[in-house]
């Protein structure tokens, strides 16, 4: 969650407090994340920007298996995954339930999908474009060969393009 908030241009100064609050995380925890990104080599230790490239390539190849997730029980909640609005209009509908990240004030049923981070579906409430990159990664984590296939095209297009904004 860190490295993708890091990902966006005008989001790359302020603290670790500011980048806490804003995505529901402690200064220490977001320092730490940091530093975990540097340890990764997802993060330059000189200019702190975050290596995009291998950042896809951890998400398209690593997040699916250090963060694998099977969908769980039927809930109210925020669409992820290609329940999303980012992917919903290049998905065609499915006859099931969507993913959904659990929240009480969410208007979606679905079924359940952990969120990377805990405070996730409130940080994409507040955010918008940072709801559309962490659901895109809920597709790479969850989704079949054809939403695996959109959702990292569509966070290629996103990331590359915050790196040239």
């Amino acid at each position: 969650m860190v490295a993708l908030d890091l990902c966006r241009e005008e989001r790359t100064r302020g603290t670790y407090a500011e980048r806490g609050v804003r995505l529901g995380m402690s200064a220490s925890e977001v320092h730490a994340a940091v530093g975990r990104l540097k340890e990764a080599r997802l993060l330059d230790p000189e200019t702190g920007e975050v290596l995009r490239k291998p950042l896809i390539d951890f998400l398209e190849h690593g997040v699916p298996y250090a963060f694998a997730e099977r969908p769980g029980e039927v809930t109210r909640g925020i669409p992820t995954a290609w329940a999303a609005p980012v992917m919903a209009d290049k998905m065609m509908q499915n006859s099931g339930l969507p993913p959904v990240w659990p929240d009480p004030e969410g208007k979606t049923q679905g079924v359940s999908i952990r969120p990377l981070y805990r405070s996730v579906p409130k940080a994409s409430q507040r955010d918008s474009r940072l709801y559309d990159l962490l659901a895109l990664v809920d597709a790479l984590r969850i989704g079949r060969a054809r939403d695996r296939n959109i959702a990292k095209e569509l966070l290629e297009e996103k990331l590359l393009n915050y790196a040239a904004a």
